[in-house]
């Protein structure tokens, strides 16, 4: 097993000859076995900058005027979630931040809305509080929602599968961008939190562009690895719904966000979770089943497999695992 997370190249994947290409997949496959893996990127850095100090002045807001961006039984699919809310699937206590959600709205009479209108909420931004920013975060979504889709055609060739595999599968998905504010742990109000708790995401491939602060941790044989991508690059990450499909060759990826001994300040991130249609059967692929390595998972719809992790992290309003 690959111990070591990867620093691959996509550009070269999209744009080299067939060995540069191989390489890059070769790499990737490597690096995935950690569950993660660091990319270059060709997204603007202007916009980056724009929204991350847009979004830094919405969590400067006070309380009163962020609450105004809550949805009601939206399950943290858009607008705003408060402190000590989302919790770990493997902890009883709620993590040390406060987020803003958001996805792109899709046609009203599309057949996805009316069959999952869970997964697909009208959109709630800040609008009032921030103006301009409703504008700039759909771009910032679309940006890196098409830069995990060409991703995945990378993963797609590393199990055989043709590279547009995962294509019609995330076309239309309710893929969500979440931007998190870790405030300083000095502020705690008790003992025995985290800003995030251990834990694997539930979609295909989460990606990172930007954090302000070190933090986050990778488990890998394990002990926690820190992961730090180089300049102009993204973290990657893999998922649930990733694991189910590859039949467990492509693990999820394991990991947990912790202040570094004596840190004082703060730390904000955008992560994107990049998620297939609801109504996509999450079955192993033939390619990842061999007599050495048997089909390990059943069938499951990404809708089901969805909602039983929003449970289990303690965002369905109506039936909080872990009460405030």
């Amino acid at each position: 097993m690959n111990d070591q997370i990867l620093d691959v190249d996509l550009l070269a994947f999209e744009n080299g000859n067939s060995a540069q290409r191989r390489a890059v997949v070769d790499g990737v496959v490597r690096s995935l076995a950690t569950g993660f893996v660091y990319t270059s990127h060709d997204l603007s850095e202007d916009l980056l900058d724009t929204a991350y100090g847009m979004l830094r002045e919405f969590f400067e807001k006070s309380p009163e005027v962020k609450q105004q961006s809550t949805v009601v039984g939206a399950s943290g699919q858009t607008g705003y979630t408060g402190l000590l809310v989302e919790t770990a699937a493997s902890s009883d206590k709620p993590d040390w931040k406060e987020m803003l959600n958001w996805s792109t709205d899709i046609d009203p009479g599309h057949p996805l809305k009316a069959s999952f209108p869970k997964a697909y909420p009208d959109q709630v931004l800040p609008e009032a509080a921030v103006p301009g920013i409703s504008e700039v975060l759909y771009r910032f979504h679309d940006s890196i929602a098409d830069l995990q889709r060409r991703f995945l055609h990378i993963i797609a060739e590393g199990i055989g599968c043709h590279e547009t595999f995962f294509d019609d599968m995330v076309a239309d998905g309710p893929t969500l961008t979440r931007a998190i504010r870790y405030p300083s742990m000095g502020e705690l109000p008790d003992e025995g939190h985290v800003w995030a708790a251990e834990h694997g995401d539930i979609n295909l491939i989460t990606a990172l562009p930007r954090a302000t602060a070190p933090g986050l941790q990778v488990k890998v044989n394990d002990e926690w690895v820190d992961a730090v991508a180089p300049d102009n690059g993204v973290i990657i990450n893999t998922g649930i719904m990733l694991e189910r499909l590859t039949n467990g060759i492509i693990p999820i990826g394991w990991h947990r966000v912790v202040a570094a001994p004596g840190y004082t300040g703060e730390r904000y991130s955008v992560v994107q979770f990049c998620h297939p249609r609801p109504w996509t059967i999450l079955s192993p692929v033939p390619s990842c089943c061999t007599p050495e390595n048997p089909q390990r998972f059943s069938a499951l719809s990404a809708a089901n497999a969805l909602d039983e992790v929003l449970y289990e992290i303690n965002l369905i309003e109506t039936a909080r695992r872990v009460k405030s």
